[in-house]
Protein backbone atom coordinates (compact mmCIF):
# COMPACT_ATOMS: atom_id res chain seq x y z
CA UNK A 1 0.00 0.00 0.00
CA UNK A 2 1.67 3.15 -1.14
CA UNK A 3 -1.10 5.05 -2.80
CA UNK A 4 -4.41 6.05 -1.25
CA UNK A 5 -6.36 5.92 -4.49
CA UNK A 6 -4.94 2.65 -5.78
CA UNK A 7 -3.85 0.41 -2.93
CA UNK A 8 -2.22 -2.68 -4.32
CA UNK A 9 -0.58 -5.83 -2.99
CA UNK A 10 3.10 -5.45 -2.20
CA UNK A 11 5.37 -8.36 -1.44
CA UNK A 12 6.98 -8.79 1.95
CA UNK A 13 10.40 -8.82 0.27
CA UNK A 14 13.24 -10.20 2.35
CA UNK A 15 12.18 -10.32 5.97
CA UNK A 16 15.41 -9.85 7.87
CA UNK A 17 16.39 -12.13 10.71
CA UNK A 18 17.12 -9.15 12.91
CA UNK A 19 16.33 -8.46 16.55
CA UNK A 20 17.11 -4.78 16.89
CA UNK A 21 19.35 -2.76 19.20
CA UNK A 22 16.65 -0.66 20.86
CA UNK A 23 13.79 -1.37 23.23
CA UNK A 24 10.02 -1.05 23.34
CA UNK A 25 8.30 1.67 25.37
CA UNK A 26 4.77 2.90 26.00
CA UNK A 27 4.02 6.40 24.66
CA UNK A 28 0.59 7.40 25.95
CA UNK A 29 -1.85 5.09 24.11
CA UNK A 30 0.67 3.43 21.78
CA UNK A 31 3.74 1.23 21.93
CA UNK A 32 6.94 2.19 20.17
CA UNK A 33 10.41 0.90 19.40
CA UNK A 34 13.09 3.40 20.46
CA UNK A 35 16.81 3.34 19.78
CA UNK A 36 19.29 6.06 20.74
CA UNK A 37 22.72 6.92 19.37
CA UNK A 38 25.87 6.21 21.35
CA UNK A 39 26.40 9.93 22.01
CA UNK A 40 23.82 12.43 23.26
CA UNK A 41 21.74 13.97 20.48
CA UNK A 42 18.93 16.49 20.19
CA UNK A 43 17.93 15.23 16.72
CA UNK A 44 15.22 12.61 16.34
CA UNK A 45 13.49 10.77 13.50
CA UNK A 46 10.02 9.25 13.52
CA UNK A 47 10.30 5.99 11.53
CA UNK A 48 6.93 5.04 10.04
CA UNK A 49 6.08 1.43 9.29
CA UNK A 50 4.82 -0.19 6.13
CA UNK A 51 1.70 -2.39 6.02
CA UNK A 52 3.54 -5.17 7.87
CA UNK A 53 3.67 -3.14 11.05
CA UNK A 54 6.03 -1.55 13.54
CA UNK A 55 7.62 -4.86 14.57
CA UNK A 56 8.90 -5.78 11.10
CA UNK A 57 12.64 -6.48 11.56
CA UNK A 58 13.51 -4.64 8.35
CA UNK A 59 12.00 -1.40 9.63
CA UNK A 60 13.72 -1.70 13.00
CA UNK A 61 16.97 -2.20 11.13
CA UNK A 62 16.40 1.17 9.46
CA UNK A 63 15.72 2.77 12.85
CA UNK A 64 18.99 1.33 14.16
CA UNK A 65 20.79 2.67 11.10
CA UNK A 66 19.48 6.16 11.86
CA UNK A 67 20.65 5.84 15.48
CA UNK A 68 24.09 4.79 14.28
CA UNK A 69 24.19 8.07 12.38
CA UNK A 70 23.41 10.24 15.38
CA UNK A 71 19.61 10.31 15.53
CA UNK A 72 17.21 9.23 18.23
CA UNK A 73 14.89 6.93 16.28
CA UNK A 74 11.35 6.02 17.31
CA UNK A 75 9.14 3.59 15.40
CA UNK A 76 5.62 3.85 16.86
CA UNK A 77 2.77 1.40 16.38
CA UNK A 78 0.62 3.63 14.20
CA UNK A 79 -1.95 0.82 13.97
CA UNK A 80 -2.50 1.24 17.73
CA UNK A 81 -2.61 -2.45 18.54
CA UNK A 82 -4.59 -3.51 15.48
CA UNK A 83 -3.17 -6.41 13.50
CA UNK A 84 -0.79 -5.43 10.68
CA UNK A 85 -1.20 -6.95 7.26
CA UNK A 86 0.16 -10.47 6.91
CA UNK A 87 1.77 -12.08 3.85
CA UNK A 88 -0.83 -14.85 4.21
CA UNK A 89 -3.80 -12.45 4.32
CA UNK A 90 -6.46 -12.44 1.58
CA UNK A 91 -5.71 -9.50 -0.73
CA UNK A 92 -9.38 -9.26 -1.67
CA UNK A 93 -9.96 -7.98 1.88
CA UNK A 94 -7.17 -5.41 1.81
CA UNK A 95 -9.50 -2.40 1.52
CA UNK A 96 -11.53 -3.66 4.46
CA UNK A 97 -8.35 -4.07 6.51
CA UNK A 98 -7.18 -0.57 5.56
CA UNK A 99 -10.43 1.13 6.52
CA UNK A 100 -9.44 1.88 10.13
CA UNK A 101 -5.72 2.35 9.37
CA UNK A 102 -5.60 5.41 7.16
CA UNK A 103 -2.09 6.91 6.89
CA UNK A 104 -3.68 10.37 6.91
CA UNK A 105 -5.51 9.76 10.20
CA UNK A 106 -2.55 9.67 12.58
CA UNK A 107 -2.56 13.09 14.26
CA UNK A 108 -3.25 11.76 17.74
CA UNK A 109 -0.32 9.36 17.51
CA UNK A 110 2.03 11.91 15.93
CA UNK A 111 1.21 14.47 18.63
CA UNK A 112 1.96 11.92 21.36
CA UNK A 113 5.28 10.97 19.76
CA UNK A 114 6.35 14.59 19.27
CA UNK A 115 5.60 15.30 22.93
CA UNK A 116 7.58 12.21 23.97
CA UNK A 117 10.58 13.18 21.86
CA UNK A 118 10.60 16.72 23.21
CA UNK A 119 9.92 16.00 26.88
CA UNK A 120 11.48 12.58 27.39
CA UNK A 121 14.31 12.55 24.85
CA UNK A 122 15.32 16.20 24.69
CA UNK A 123 14.78 16.40 20.94
CA UNK A 124 14.89 19.89 19.46
CA UNK A 125 14.79 18.90 15.80
CA UNK A 126 12.54 16.14 14.47
CA UNK A 127 12.31 14.50 11.05
CA UNK A 128 10.30 11.63 9.58
CA UNK A 129 11.11 8.65 7.38
CA UNK A 130 8.40 6.29 6.13
CA UNK A 131 8.09 3.29 3.85
CA UNK A 132 5.07 2.34 1.68
CA UNK A 133 2.10 3.07 4.02
CA UNK A 134 4.61 5.08 6.02
CA UNK A 135 5.71 6.93 2.89
CA UNK A 136 2.14 8.20 2.51
CA UNK A 137 2.11 9.08 6.22
CA UNK A 138 5.41 10.97 5.86
CA UNK A 139 3.97 12.92 2.92
CA UNK A 140 1.01 13.77 5.20
CA UNK A 141 3.32 14.98 7.99
CA UNK A 142 5.06 17.26 5.49
CA UNK A 143 1.69 18.88 4.76
CA UNK A 144 0.51 19.16 8.35
CA UNK A 145 3.50 19.53 10.68
CA UNK A 146 5.99 22.32 9.91
CA UNK A 147 7.76 21.42 13.17
CA UNK A 148 8.86 18.22 11.43
CA UNK A 149 11.91 19.72 9.79
CA UNK A 150 12.58 17.11 7.11
CA UNK A 151 10.80 14.14 5.58
CA UNK A 152 11.88 11.18 3.48
CA UNK A 153 8.90 9.46 1.85
CA UNK A 154 9.93 6.10 0.40
CA UNK A 155 7.55 4.67 -2.23
CA UNK A 156 4.44 6.47 -1.00
CA UNK A 157 2.19 9.23 -2.43
CA UNK A 158 -0.95 10.88 -1.05
CA UNK A 159 -3.60 10.95 -3.76
CA UNK A 160 -6.80 12.21 -2.18
CA UNK A 161 -5.95 15.64 -0.73
CA UNK A 162 -6.28 18.85 -2.71
CA UNK A 163 -3.31 20.36 -0.87
CA UNK A 164 -1.02 17.40 -1.46
CA UNK A 165 1.64 19.47 -3.25
CA UNK A 166 1.78 22.31 -0.69
CA UNK A 167 4.54 20.92 1.50
CA UNK A 168 5.49 22.73 4.69
CA UNK A 169 8.65 20.68 5.29
CA UNK A 170 11.50 19.84 2.89
CA UNK A 171 10.76 16.35 1.59
CA UNK A 172 12.68 13.74 -0.40
CA UNK A 173 10.55 11.25 -2.35
CA UNK A 174 12.24 7.96 -3.33
CA UNK A 175 10.75 5.53 -5.88
CA UNK A 176 11.73 2.44 -7.87
CA UNK A 177 11.35 2.51 -11.63
CA UNK A 178 9.64 -0.89 -11.71
CA UNK A 179 7.34 -0.33 -8.73
CA UNK A 180 3.95 -1.78 -9.68
CA UNK A 181 2.32 -0.10 -6.67
CA UNK A 182 3.34 3.45 -7.61
CA UNK A 183 3.36 3.67 -11.44
CA UNK A 184 5.78 5.98 -13.21
CA UNK A 185 3.03 8.29 -14.41
CA UNK A 186 2.11 9.06 -10.79
CA UNK A 187 5.72 9.88 -10.00
CA UNK A 188 5.85 12.20 -13.04
CA UNK A 189 2.67 14.01 -11.97
CA UNK A 190 3.99 14.41 -8.43
CA UNK A 191 7.22 15.95 -9.66
CA UNK A 192 5.48 18.30 -12.11
CA UNK A 193 2.92 19.50 -9.57
CA UNK A 194 5.53 20.02 -6.86
CA UNK A 195 7.50 22.15 -9.29
CA UNK A 196 4.39 24.22 -9.90
CA UNK A 197 3.03 24.55 -6.36
CA UNK A 198 5.62 23.70 -3.72
CA UNK A 199 7.43 26.55 -1.95
CA UNK A 200 9.87 24.50 0.17
CA UNK A 201 12.73 22.34 -0.97
CA UNK A 202 11.91 18.89 -2.34
CA UNK A 203 13.42 16.16 -4.48
CA UNK A 204 11.85 13.29 -6.38
CA UNK A 205 14.37 10.53 -7.10
CA UNK A 206 13.73 7.46 -9.23
CA UNK A 207 15.98 4.39 -9.03
CA UNK A 208 16.28 2.49 -12.34
CA UNK A 209 15.32 -1.17 -12.27
CA UNK A 210 14.17 -1.19 -8.65
CA UNK A 211 10.86 -2.51 -7.35
CA UNK A 212 8.60 -1.67 -4.41
CA UNK A 213 10.29 -2.16 -1.06
CA UNK A 214 13.86 -2.09 -2.33
CA UNK A 215 15.21 0.43 0.21
CA UNK A 216 14.27 -1.51 3.33
CA UNK A 217 13.12 -4.98 2.28
CA UNK A 218 15.76 -6.29 -0.12
CA UNK A 219 18.97 -7.85 1.12
CA UNK A 220 21.99 -5.94 -0.03
CA UNK A 221 23.62 -9.12 -1.34
CA UNK A 222 20.91 -10.01 -3.91
CA UNK A 223 22.98 -8.51 -6.73
CA UNK A 224 25.56 -5.83 -7.27
CA UNK A 225 22.97 -3.63 -8.97
CA UNK A 226 20.50 -3.96 -6.10
CA UNK A 227 23.16 -3.38 -3.49
CA UNK A 228 24.33 -0.18 -5.18
CA UNK A 229 20.79 1.21 -5.39
CA UNK A 230 19.92 0.27 -1.80
CA UNK A 231 23.06 1.86 -0.45
CA UNK A 232 22.63 5.00 -2.56
CA UNK A 233 19.01 5.44 -1.43
CA UNK A 234 20.01 5.08 2.20
CA UNK A 235 22.82 7.61 1.76
CA UNK A 236 20.32 9.98 0.16
CA UNK A 237 18.00 9.54 3.14
CA UNK A 238 20.75 10.39 5.60
CA UNK A 239 22.05 13.30 3.52
CA UNK A 240 18.56 14.83 3.34
CA UNK A 241 18.04 14.57 7.07
CA UNK A 242 21.52 15.94 7.79
CA UNK A 243 20.92 18.89 5.46
CA UNK A 244 17.70 20.07 7.11
CA UNK A 245 18.19 18.94 10.71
Amino acid sequence: MANEARPCPCDIGDRMDYGGLGHEVQIEHIKAYVVKPSSASDRAVIVIQDIYGWQLPNTRYMADMLAANGYIAVCPDFYVGKEPWSPSSDWSRFQEWLEDKKPTNINKEVNAVLKFLKEQCGAKRVGAVGFCWGGVATHYLALQYPEVKAGVSVYGIIREREDKYELKSPTLFIFGEKDEVVPLEQVSVLEAKLKEKCTVDYQVKLFPGQTHGFVHRKREDISQEDRASIQEARRDMLSWLNKYM
